[in-house]
């Protein structure tokens, strides 16, 4: 039997477009603290604000649109949140003042957990059921690949040009995909009356999807021990003198992401999220692991790698997950949901494991978070794994 296709023009302009939108978020993510510094003159818990709040307006952001997406209608919010991303962005251009750079920056945020939402939402329906694991992992290769090219780009460009010029390269791009996503083609909803009654009044059914609040929590430790990663490795890098080999860190992650991504989601679809998730959250504590024993180029480099098959693949299984347990009409709230308990602990990451260094260093912190992963492990295992289990005997007992 054939394999519904995958590969179609919608899925490639969905995940392009969301391609470009991480692609601006990580590039001024790490490169907007030097701005506000350098221009503003900005104390470091002042820039770690600018660059935290796009975080707390992305939040916000995502839970009113999850809550409101299918009633605005999908393709609706896709330019909506385009046109405020693309309008927030250029702002960066006209800010003069350390206030003024707070606001654009919670804008943007907001702008963006409305745009990505969208994005999450549109290509959660285009994938086929058959090929959910696979083409959800596909998916997030665009979000990967952005992780390791924004940043890179972002702290090329500040070294060697103007730092507005990163503004520049990002309206650009971002101008291209809002064009791109006219040509999208999404099927039309349809809601019965029962559906269509349950989304009206307020109340937190109405913002979150319970069922996929269980994988979701997963999906929020498993962020929290990703930021450890994201925030520190160029701090710890300098502390262990392998400043040059850090470049290259989520290089090797990214290639390593590249490399697994077909097998893993063949994987999800064919033996089961279990079978994809055990393995890869042991491997992201072993690469939190490694990290906290590095002391030459090669073990930092052996983490790149470990993170790339770990985290790389749990990021883009629980989403399929959230999916997956939720009811078919409430795909756009089970996005949301997952979404933001994955920025939840991107956020709060940098602030809550910073009290942390002072006193255990950065070794101790890498060890910690290897010990919170591993208790990940037997969480997944209650909130998903043996349900999981359950239905997949079921089915093998049905089919035979």
């Amino acid at each position: 039997m054939d394999k519904p296709k995958l590969w179609t023009k919608n899925f490639l302009i969905v995940s392009t477009a969301n391609f470009f939108l991480y692609f601006t978020f990580y590039l001024l993510m790490v490169t907007i603290t030097i701005f506000a510094t350098e221009k503003f003159h900005a104390s470091p818990s002042e820039a770690g604000l600018a660059s935290g709040i796009f975080v707390i307006g992305l939040l916000i952001a995502r839970i009113f649109c999850g809550r409101y997406i299918d009633q605005i209608g999908w393709k609706k919010t896709l330019y909506i949140g385009f046109v405020l991303f693309l309008i927030t962005t250029c702002l960066y251009v006209l800010v003069n003042s350390m206030g003024f750079l707070l606001v654009v920056r919670f804008l943007n945020g907001a702008a963006m957990g409305i745009a990505s939402t969208a994005t999450g939402t549109i290509v959660a329906k285009i994938i086929p059921n058959k090929r959910r694991g696979e083409g959800t992992g596909y998916y997030a290769l665009s979000l990967t690949v952005a992780a390791s090219i924004g940043p890179f780009l972002g702290m090329f460009i500040t070294q060697h040009a103007t730092f507005y010029m990163n503004f520049i390269v990002c309206i650009i791009f971002l101008a291209f995909s809002f064009i791109a996503v006219f040509f999208i083609k999404i099927p039309k909803l349809e809601f019965t009356k029962e559906e269509l009654k349950k989304k009206k009044g307020l109340s937190l059914h109405h913002f979150f999807e319970v069922k996929a609040i269980p994988i979701s929590i997963i999906s929020c430790i498993i962020a929290l021990g990703y930021s450890s990663i994201l925030t520190f490795i160029t701090t710890y890098a300098k502390e262990i003198n392998l400043v040059y080999v850090s470049s290259f860190f989520f290089i090797v992650y990214a290639v390593f992401v590249l490399v697994s991504r077909p097998f893993t989601g063949r994987w999800f679809d064919e033996k089961g999220e279990n079978f994809v998730m055990y393995p890869a959250i042991l491997l992201l504590a072993m690469a939190l692991f490694s990290l906290s024993q590095t002391h030459n180029g090669f073990s930092l480099l052996l983490a790149g790698a470990l993170l790339g098959l770990g985290y790389g693949t749990t990021s883009s299984s629980v989403q399929a997950i959230a999916v997956k347990v939720s009811p078919k009409h409430r795909i756009g709230l089970a996005t949301s949901t997952n979404f933001i308990f994955q920025d939840l602990g991107v956020g709060i990451g940098p602030f809550l494991l910073g009290y942390f260094v002072p006193l255990i260093g950065y070794r101790g912190l890498y060890m910690m978070m290897t010990v919170v992963i591993l208790v990940c492990l037997f969480l997944y295992y209650l909130l998903h794994g043996r349900t999981a289990m359950c239905v997949n005997e079921d089915v093998k007992s049905k089919s035979a």
